[in-house]
C-alpha cells in the first residue's frame, strides 16, 4: 500500500478547506521534531466511528483517495493505536531491551488505549502553529485518551472490552512484538524452573488465559538415549488470577483450595506407543485441539478421570516441546469463551514459544548436569568428615568463588599420625576451574600418602613440589603443613608460599605466627624450612586460604590484620577462661567477608588444642629380650591401677604381651611402650623394623600367628603405621 503524507495542519493560503481534494491541497508536513507522532499509514485519514455509526471499523482500512468521497467539511483524525496488553510483571510485550520505555503501538501498563504518554509516540498530534495536542475527535465526541472515557469497543466483536481482561492481538506486528518479548523472557532463565516460569508468565494473559506445561520424567541429558517409556509430568500451570477472571471462562471442576488448574498438579502421563498423544507429539507442530487427533490425545494427557472442561472450538492449542534431538514435553494453551478464539497465525506463535522453551530446557538440563559434576568433583576432593583425633577438635568451612563456578583449587585436610599426632594441611592451587580441582585432588592424595610415611613437614612439601613439577610446568600451588603433638603440646609448621596461620590463645590474644614463607609448590629447586612452636591447651589454630583475606578491595596483609582483630573480638565475648565454640568461630570469621570480597574460593580449617595431660601418659623403653613381654604386662597393670581402670587389666595384659612379643622377636633396638588415657585407652608399641604385620588365619599345626587375631577380636580398633625409624603398632580399648 502506498504511503501518502497526511497533515492535520491548517490549509495554506489560497486553499479552500472545503475543497473535495482535501489533503492534496494542504501544505506538506514540515520535518518532525524528536518525539513527534508518526504519520498515518495507508495514505488516508482514519477516524474512530462517530456517534450513531453501526460499523466500528468502517474507516479502518480506507484506501488512498477515499477522502474524496467523504464529507469535505468533516475532520478525520488518526485513530488511536491499539497495543498489546501489559504483561503481568509490568514489562511491555514487544518493547526494547528496557521494559520502562514502551514501543510504538504498545500501550504502557496502567495507561488507557490512546492516553497521552510522556515521551511516547502514541501521544496526540501537535499542531505546528499552536503546539497544543490535537484530540483527534470531532467536537462533542468522547476523548479516547481520557481516563474517564468509556472502554474502547473490541474491533472484531464490537463489544466493549471488560475491565481487567486482556485485549487480543489484532495485527501481525502485535504478534511479532509479543514473540520477541516472550522469547527474551524465556531466554533469561538459567535453570529449568526459571525457563518454565518464564514461558508461563510471558504467555498468560497476553496470549492465553491458561497454560499447562508437561515435561518428560526424567528429562534426557544431552545425547543420552532414554531407556524407559515416555512419561510426562505436569511441571507447572498458570492462569489468569480469579479476581481478574470474573467472567468464568475456562474452568475445570470448581475447587476452593487449591486453584482449579492446580487440581491436576502432580499427575503423571505415560505416552503409549501408537496412541493418539504419541502421534501428536511425533508431529512436532502445534495443533488446535478441535482436530480429531488432538481431541483424542487430550484425555490421555489430562487423565480420563478428571472432570476437566475444555473450551469449544479453536480455543486450545497443543504444542509439543522438542529439544535438539527428541520430544521432551508438551504445552497446552487455552482461551476462555469470552475471548477471541485462536487464529491460524497463533499456531506460529505457539510454535515459536515451544521451540525457544524446549531449547532453553535442553540447555538448562545440560548446565545442571555440568554443575552437578563439578559439585560432586569438588565434594569428593575435600574430606567428607574430619577425623576425631586425640587431644584436638576440628572444624572446617569451604566456600566456592561463585554459585556458577562451584569448583576450585583450595583444599584442607586433617590426617591422623602415629603417636596420637595429627597433620593439619591447607593448600591453594592457582585458579578455580575443573583443572585446578583435578590438580588439587592429586596434590591432596600425595600429601596423604606422604603423611602416612610420617615424614617431617619440610620433606612433605619437598615431595609435593616434585609432584607438581611432574604434573606440568605451570602447576603452581601454595601449601601449609603442620603437625600437632598433643603429648608434647608442640606444633611443627612448614610453609610453601601460603598466608601464615593465626593462633588464638585462651585469654583472647590473637597472634600471627612467624613462619618462613618459602616458595610456592611447583617452582622447583627450593628448600623448605620448618619451625617448632608451642601449642598450649585451649589455644585455637586457624589455617585458611588467601580468598579469606585478599580481594580487589584490600591487600593480603590488611586482610590478615582484620582476621586477627575479628578473632580477638570474638574471643572477648566468651571471656578469658572459655574459648569460643569452634563452629561459631568459623561462622564469625566468614562474616568478615564483604559483598565484593568473594573473588576466590575459600578453605578454612580450625583446630582447638586440648592436648593430653602428662598424668594421662605412661611411657617406657624395653630391651629386646625374652623377659620384655612379662615386664610390659607388669608396667601396664600398675598404670591401670593408678588410673582406676582395673577392669581392663586382663585384656590389656593379654594384648600387650602379644604385641610386645612380636616386636621383640625382630627388633635390634629398644622397644617403646606407651599408654594414653583419653576418652579411650590407647596402647602403642614401637620398634625399628619397617615391615608391617598383617592379619592371617593360622592353621591348626602352626605354633604362632594368632597374636594379631586376638588383637583384632578384643580391641576396639587397631592398626600399624610405618615410620622413618621403624613402625608403630597400636590398639584401643573402650573405657569401662
Amino acid at each position: 500500500m502506498t504511503e501518502h503524507p497526511t497533515s492535520f495542519d491548517r490549509p495554506s493560503t489560497g486553499a479552500d478547506p472545503t475543497d473535495p481534494r482535501g489533503a492534496l491541497l494542504r501544505t506538506p508536513v514540515p520535518p518532525r521534531a524528536s518525539g513527534s507522532a508518526l504519520p498515518a499509514q495507508g495514505g488516508a485519514d482514519q477516524s474512530p466511528p462517530a456517534a450513531g455509526e453501526d460499523s466500528p471499523g468502517a474507516f479502518e482500512h480506507s484506501q488512498p483517495g477515499a477522502e474524496q468521497a467523504a464529507e469535505p467539511d468533516t475532520h478525520r483524525p488518526r485513530p488511536t493505536s491499539e497495543g498489546v496488553p501489559a504483561q503481568p510483571d509490568g514489562g511491555q510485550p514487544g518493547g526494547g531491551p528496557s521494559d520502562d520505555t514502551p514501543s510504538a503501538g504498545v500501550t504502557p501498563a496502567g495507561v488507557a488505549p490512546g492516553e497521552v504518554s510522556a515521551g511516547g509516540g502514541q501521544a496526540g498530534l501537535v499542531r505546528p502553529d499552536s503546539g497544543a495536542p490535537d484530540s483527534g475527535a470531532p467536537a462533542g465526541a468522547p476523548d479516547p485518551g481520557r481516563r474517564d472515557a468509556p472502554p474502547e469497543p473490541d474491533r472484531r466483536t464490537g463489544q466493549p472490552t471488560a475491565p481487567g481482561r486482556p485485549t487480543p492481538m489484532r495485527r501481525d506486528g502485535d504478534r511479532l512484538r509479543f514473540v520477541g518479548a516472550a522469547t527474551r523472557r524465556i531466554a533469561r532463565g538459567m535453570d529449568l524452573d526459571e525457563i518454565v516460569m518464564g514461558l508461563c508468565r510471558a504467555t498468560v494473559p497476553t496470549f492465553a488465559d491458561a497454560i499447562l506445561v508437561y515435561l518428560r520424567e526424567p528429562l534426557p541429558v544431552g545425547d543420552e538415549r532414554p531407556t524407559g517409556p515416555l512419561v510426562l509430568r505436569l511441571r507447572r500451570t498458570d492462569r489468569i488470577p480469579a479476581e481478574r477472571d470474573t467472567e468464568g471462562g475456562f474452568t475445570p471442576a470448581p475447587q476452593p483450595e487449591p486453584s482449579e488448574l492446580e487440581t491436576v498438579g502432580a499427575e503423571l502421563c505415560e505416552v503409549r506407543p501408537g496412541s493418539a498423544l504419541a502421534e501428536v507429539l511425533r508431529g512436532v507442530r502445534p495443533v488446535f485441539t478441535d482436530t480429531p487427533a488432538a481431541r483424542a490425545a487430550l484425555p490421555e494427557l489430562l487423565g480420563e478421570d478428571r472432570d476437566f472442561a475444555l473450551p469449544d472450538g479453536r480455543r486450545a492449542i497443543l504444542a509439543p516441546l522438542r529439544g535438539r534431538r527428541r520430544v521432551i514435553g508438551a504445552a497446552l494453551f487455552l482461551r476462555g469463551p469470552e475471548r477471541i478464539a485462536f487464529e491460524a497465525d497463533d499456531l506460529l506463535v505457539a510454535a515459536q514459544l515451544a521451540t525457544h522453551s524446549a531449547l532453553g530446557i535442553d540447555k538448562a538440563v545440560l548446565y545442571g548436569r555440568e554443575a552437578y559434576i563439578a559439585d560432586e568433583l569438588q565434594r569428593t576432593m575435600l574430606p567428607e568428615n574430619l577425623p576425631r583425633c586425640t587431644g584436638v577438635r576440628l572444624a572446617s568451612r569451604y566456600l566456592p568463588a561463585a554459585e556458577t563456578a562451584r569448583v576450585g583449587g583450595d583444599w584442607y585436610d586433617a590426617i591422623p599420625l602415629p603417636g596420637s599426632r595429627v597433620a593439619l594441611v591447607v593448600g591453594d592451587v592457582m585458579g578455580h576451574s575443573m583443572t585446578s580441582a583435578a590438580i588439587m585432588g592429586q596434590l591432596r592424595t600425595t600429601a596423604q600418602t606422604l603423611a602416612g610415611l610420617d615424614l617431617p613437614p619440610q620433606e612433605v612439601l619437598h615431595h609435593l613440589d616434585e609432584q607438581a613439577q611432574r604434573l606440568g610446568t605451570d602447576r603452581m600451588a601454595t601449601c601449609l603443613y603442620a603437625v600437632y603433638d598433643p603429648v608434647a603440646h608442640r606444633i611443627t609448621v612448614a610453609n610453601a608460599g601460603h598466608p601464615p596461620p593465626v593462633l588464638l590463645h585462651l585469654g583472647g590474644h590473637a597472634e600471627v605466627l612467624r613462619v618462613p614463607a618459602g616458595a610456592p609448590i611447583g617452582v622447583g629447586g627450593v628448600d623448605f624450612e620448618a619451625v617448632e612452636l608451642d601449642a598450649p591447651a585451649g589455644a585455637t589454630l586457624l589455617l585458611y586460604t588467601d580468598g579469606l583475606v585478599e580481594s580487589r578491595l584490600r591487600d593480603v596483609w590488611t586482610g590478615i590484620e582484620q582476621l586477627r582483630e575479628r578473632l580477638a573480638a570474638t574471643a572477648q565475648l566468651t571471656g578469658p577462661d572459655h574459648p569460643p565454640p569452634l563452629e561459631a568461630l568459623c561462622d564469625e570469621v566468614l562474616d568478615m567477608l564483604g559483598p565484593g570480597d568473594r573473588d576466590d574460593d575459600i578453605a578454612l580449617l580450625a583446630a582447638r588444642f586440648d592436648g593430653i595431660a602428662p598424668s594421662d601418659v605412661s611411657y617406657w623403653f624395653l630391651d629386646p629380650e625374652d623377659a620384655a613381654p612379662g615386664k610390659a604386662r607388669r608396667l601396664a597393670r600398675r598404670a591401670l591401677a593408678r588410673w582406676g581402670m582395673e577392669d581392663l587389666t586382663d585384656a590389656v595384659e593379654l594384648l600387650v604381651s602379644e604385641v610386645v612379643t612380636n616386636a621383640v622377636r625382630y627388633a635390634s633396638k629398644p622397644v617403646t611402650l606407651r599408654l594414653l588415657r583419653t576418652d579411650v585407652l590407647r596402647c602403642e608399641v614401637g620398634d625399628d623394623v619397617p615391615q608391617l604385620p598383617r592379619l592371617r588365619q593360622a592353621r591348626a599345626t602352626d605354633e604362632g600367628g594368632r597374636g594379631l587375631y586376638l588383637v583384632n577380636r578384643l580391641a576396639r580398633r587397631w592398626g600399624a603405621t610405618r615410620l622413618s625409624t621403624g613402625k608403630v603398632v597400636w590398639f584401643e580399648l573402650n573405657r569401662g
